[in-house]
């Protein structure tokens, strides 16, 4: 199944709200942490519903923000989420981004760029679109040091990319950016319950369940573009 396919019937089932609210516990930190200044123009690659263009608007500092997604329906969705004529939602891939060069001055992304069928090359196009001194702040909680998200394969039935920390920074550098900062941002807002409650549908024990959402949480790697 093809990467929009697979969110097209997400969307169609609501799962789009259900995402965002899940990756709104650490999402908001990364967005809190841009360098948005009044007037620039920012890009949120793989937008789902579109709440990172929606924050990064209501923050006071996007003159202009835009979400892509490869899935129709998606974009669609978010279009329906707000009526803010500074906040557009287009359809396309990674890979060929519909914007000229040097022309975005921010970009995030959060749980999508492993979905890219070369995350290298989407690293690039981005680096392309970005002005000099623009920045890309990419989270992933799919992340190769973080054991508990190996068998996300086994029920996403799509292609993923699944980079350690140190491979993330390695790809940045090699598709044109400078590596700024790169951290774990915990994931505080998860309810873990009792030990007693476990084993779960999704973890065997509670040390496990802390471990990925507390220890592991979001990845989030900065690069700035030379």
């Amino acid at each position: 199944m093809s990467v929009g396919d697979a969110f097209d019937e997400w969307a169609e089932a609501g799962k789009d709200r259900g995402m965002e609210q899940r990756h709104w516990h650490t999402a908001k930190h990364a967005l809190g942490r841009m360098p948005v200044e009044d007037g620039d123009v920012v890009l949120d690659l793989g937008c789902g519903s579109g709440y990172a263009a929606r924050a990064l608007r209501a923050a006071g500092g996007a003159g202009r923000a835009y979400g892509l997604d490869r899935s129709p329906q998606m974009a669609a969705n978010a279009r329906e989420y707000t009526d803010d004529a500074a906040v557009g939602f287009l359809v396309g891939d990674f890979q060929h981004l519909p914007f000229e060069t040097d022309s975005v001055d921010h970009a995030f992304s959060m749980e999508a760029i492993y979905y890219a069928p070369d995350p290298v090359e989407a690293l690039r196009e981005l680096c392309r679109v970005l002005r000099s001194g623009g920045t890309f702040y990419c989270a992933v909680d799919y992340v190769a040091d973080n054991p508990h998200t190996a068998e996300w394969d086994d029920y996403v039935d799509v292609e993923m990319t699944r980079w350690s920390r140190a491979a993330y920074r390695e790809a940045f550098r090699e598709a044109g950016f400078h590596v700024a900062e790169q951290e774990a941002i915990p994931d505080e807002e998860v309810e873990i319950p009792p030990a007693e409650a476990f084993p779960t549908e999704d973890f065997e024990t509670r040390e496990a369940m802390v471990e990925h959402y507390r220890e592991h949480g979001t990845l989030l790697t900065v690069g700035v573009v030379p």
